[in-house]
């Protein structure tokens, strides 16, 4: 099973991943950016190399390299958050309780994010779900600007596990179409769901 982390498993607006966003970039690549720049493009689901080059598009530039960017993404960010207060942080109503039940009934977790894994992970630590999805395994933003190749990426890192046999979850419909790309299948969390109610197709 691969969850998406925003939306999904976190469920609160973090502001820091757009201020993050904007200073490296403008930093990077000599581009003043607007405050609302991740909003100006369409976002949700994507991966961050792919918002990093549409909102370059936007502002007019078409950088063909955004690797090296993308890792300064994730270190700008995790120093914001080193002083940020995240005591209003939620993860989804029911997911700590979820997860459980997964994994006591066999099932393999890992991470299929957007963000990069820094990102996930640090969100995670302080959500107090980071135990549940294990280092050396999932897919990330930084890697691939797809989510499909994200899924098949994820996979070859299980031991090339079979497609017939993964879930992806997810909250929007960049989830359910790049799992369908990918040849998975697809659970999506609505807004207001409880989790386990989300997760009752799996029995």
């Amino acid at each position: 099973m691969l969850f998406d982390v925003d939306g999904t498993l976190f469920v609160t607006d973090d502001p820091l991943v757009g201020q993050a966003l904007r200073e490296t970039l403008s930093e990077r690549f000599a581009v003043e950016l607007p405050d609302d720049a991740l909003e100006r493009v369409d976002h949700e689901g994507q991966t961050s190399l792919r918002i990093g080059r549409l909102v370059l598009r936007d502002a007019g530039l078409d950088e063909p390299d955004l690797g090296p960017w993308c890792a300064e993404f994730a270190n700008r960010y995790l120093e914001l958050l080193g002083d940020a207060d995240t005591s209003g942080w939620r993860a989804a109503a029911g997911a700590e309780q979820a997860l459980v039940r997964l994994q006591e009934a066999g099932y393999r977790l890992a991470l299929l994010t957007g963000n990069p894994e820094p990102v996930a992970r640090a969100r995670l630590e302080r959500l107090g779900l980071a135990r549940f999805f294990p280092a050396g395994q999932g897919a990330f933003g930084c890697e691939s600007e797809s989510r499909a190749e994200l899924i098949d990426l994820a996979r070859a890192r299980a031991g090339e596990w079979p497609r017939e046999a993964t879930v992806e979850v997810g909250d929007t419909a960049a989830d359910a179409s790049s799992a369908r790309e990918a040849g998975i299948r697809s659970l999506i969390v609505g807004h207001g769901t409880g989790f386990a109610d989300a997760l009752a197709p799996l029995g």
